[in-house]
């Protein structure tokens, strides 16, 4: 079985049934396993030292990729299996979907729901800025969740989407602009930007593709590249654009207000929750435009 064919397979099971596809039982869930071997790299080699962070990365990626080579030898079931596990749509949708159920129930349960996906300070958003932080974050994780795992599978089978997902985690909890992770931490963000150069771009091209938005692809191009991340501004620049508003701007981290620039300043500023379902709504197409892509790939393989 192709790489392609086990994705598709992946991707189905994943949109239709999520995290429940699989039943962990006592086993931690991968990537919490993930995160437990950051933990321990970071205990034992952070000494604020850039070379110590190169060598954690170094070991995060040879762990994950001996891992990924040796599952890959097994069967071709788990392929699938293991991509299944590492993509996020259906977990996706159901979070962002919360914080629209919420919102439409009153601030409080909406600020409460959409806490469970960024890193912000919620305690007082109001409507407004909490449907922006959930569009915010189904477009960026609609990237990193679902776009780049697949297509590093795509690419390098089981060594790639765990070596994708062994830097991901590390990113997401060492690569800070803080004291702590100034230097240990700069190699894992250096290289999940590497990782999600491609995946980025083909994300927001295929948000584009999929809602009629191609001829503003320079507005998002100049979008993107105002944003704080290297990556993150293209997905969320497309998304703003398919639904005609504003994203990012000024928000709060840790008590301090930070001034950062608009994604489609000009786009409606009001936002709620009609307008984080029609962000998943384009989660759904973009899925679906990724799955026949995939599709198309893998008949091409069997008939070649």
């Amino acid at each position: 079985m192709t790489h392609a064919a086990a994705l598709v397979v992946a991707l189905l099971l994943d949109a239709g049934m999520g995290g429940r596809a699989l039943s962990w039982g006592r086993l931690p869930h991968p990537v919490v396993a993930m995160g437990n071997g950051v933990a321990w790299l970071d205990q034992r080699l952070n000494n604020g030292r850039r070379a110590n962070g190169v060598a954690a990365v170094l070991i995060l990626v040879a762990v994950a990729g001996t891992v990924g080579a040796v599952l890959g030898l097994v069967h071709p079931v788990v392929d699938i299996v293991v991509a299944t596990v590492f993509l996020a749509q259906r977990s996706l949708v159901d979070h962002v979907r919360a914080v629209a159920t919420g919102l439409q129930s009153g601030l409080a349960e909406g600020r409460d729901a959409v806490a469970m996906i960024v890193s912000r300070d919620t305690a007082q958003m109001a409507r407004p800025a909490i449907a922006r932080s959930a569009i915010e974050s189904a477009a960026e994780n609609l990237s990193d969740g679902v776009i780049a795992p697949a297509f590093w599978f795509l690419v390098a089978g089981l060594p790639g989407i765990l070596i994708y997902k062994a830097v991901n985690t590390a990113d997401s909890m060492i690569g800070y602009r803080t004291e702590k992770y100034e230097s240990f931490g700069w190699a894992a963000a250096r290289l999940d930007d590497l990782l999600n150069l491609i995946p980025a771009r083909l994300t927001a091209l295929m948000i584009a593709a999929v809602t009629g938005s191609l001829r503003a692809w320079p507005a998002i191009a100049h979008d993107a590249r105002q944003h704080r991340s290297p990556n993150a501004g293209w997905p969320e620049a497309a998304m703003a654009r398919a639904l005609g508003v504003a994203l990012a701007g000024p928000r709060s981290y840790d008590g301090e207000m930070r001034d950062l620039a608009w994604v489609n300043g000009a786009g409606r500023r009001e936002t709620g929750a009609y307008d984080i379902r029609a962000a998943i709504g384009v989660l759904w197409q973009t899925w679906a435009l990724a799955t026949g892509l995939t599709l198309a790939i893998a008949v091409l393989a069997w008939l070649t």
